[in-house]
């Protein structure tokens, strides 16, 4: 069935200045429309790998939410475990500085519950082929702990990205029982109750080895922007990956197709570094555009060794 990928849709306005940026002024632009939120963004970036990945998630009754299905279908996303109910997309608004970083942004979250009766009804069909499994850590508790004990019942690898990090370090003893755990510096700076501020990727790197030795987590990675990212594990792997130099434009979606490409390579065999090279190049494709999702490649591009037949094979069998 190829990867599994559970978590909302939301709808992006992204608003982006002419000129230089006045935070508290007028400022003369464009406004855009993008299909967006973290799981949709991850589940379209794997599909752009040719694997068919599998969502679990709502969408409206509205014409944008048609919109997002149409699109993940052209993508070849198994659309089977998507609901359509009112109110089941979120939005995320968004104004950029003329550097293409977030200046400001407001989320408004959709009702994520009927994503817990899909799983009631259908977890084990879903799970019993599913290849590994990815949420969003901060999605409701119930539905996060169910998650849990069907990958436990099939013995299947979860990767966890978050979206409100706000929620993520009440989530603690759910981050203990994930196969790797992907933030940003900002956020693991949350988690850890620490100020990572100031940190450089090598200062960074052994504060990351201490603090997921020490809470028990059995993989982290932190991105750490335009300095790269670095990663650690419980048995003493460690290492720093730099980013790609590119121009920005959009860093919108970054993250997100980091994570997509990192969890690809660790559920087809790939070691945490290379991982994280892959998650990379990911990202690198998405910060030079407006779109929120990386561009078509072949799994074979990325050095893993999955033949898009293969991915579809598995899938039809």
């Amino acid at each position: 069935m190829s990867i599994v990928v559970i978590g909302a849709v939301f709808v992006d306005i992204k608003g982006f200045p002419e000129e230089h940026y006045l935070p508290n002024g007028r400022n003369a632009g464009s406004v855009e429309y993008i299909h967006g939120g973290v799981s949709r963004n991850v589940v379209e970036n794997i599909a752009n790998l040719e694997l068919r990945p599998t969502f679990v998630s709502l969408v409206d009754e509205t014409a944008m939410g048609q919109e997002v299905l149409s699109k993940l279908r052209r993508h070849k996303v198994n659309l089977e475990y998507v609901q359509t109910v009112p109110g089941g997309m979120g939005t995320w608004l968004a104004v950029f500085d003329d550097t293409g970083d977030v200046a400001g942004s407001i989320s408004q979250r959709p009702n994520l519950m009927p994503i817990l009766d899909i799983l009631e009804e259908r977890g084990d069909e879903i799970f019993r082929d599913a290849d590994s499994i990815v949420i969003e850590i901060d999605i409701h508790k119930e539905i996060v702990k169910k998650v849990f004990e069907l990958a436990e019942k099939y013995n299947k690898k979860v990767y966890a990205v978050v979206s409100n990090m706000r929620i993520a370090p009440k989530r603690r003893d759910f981050i203990k029982q994930l196969d790797c755990f992907v933030c940003n510096q900002q956020e693991a700076g949350l988690l850890f109750a620490s100020d990572f501020s100031g940190a450089e990727p090598e200062e960074m790197l052994g504060l990351l080895a201490e603090h997921v030795k020490s809470a028990e987590f059995r993989a982290m990675v932190i991105t750490l922007g335009s300095r790269g990212s670095v990663y650690a594990d419980q048995e003493g792997h460690r290492g720093f990956c730099p980013s790609m130099k590119v121009q920005v434009k959009d860093t919108t979606g970054a993250g997100d197709a980091f994570c997509s490409g990192l969890v690809v390579g660790l559920t087809y065999g790939k070691t945490l570094a290379e991982s994280c090279e892959i998650g990379t190049r990911l990202s690198a494709s998405v910060i030079v555009s407006n779109e929120n999702v990386c561009p078509r490649f072949l799994p074979r591009e990325l050095g893993i060794e999955v033949d898009v037949e293969e991915a579809w094979e598995r899938e039809e069998a």
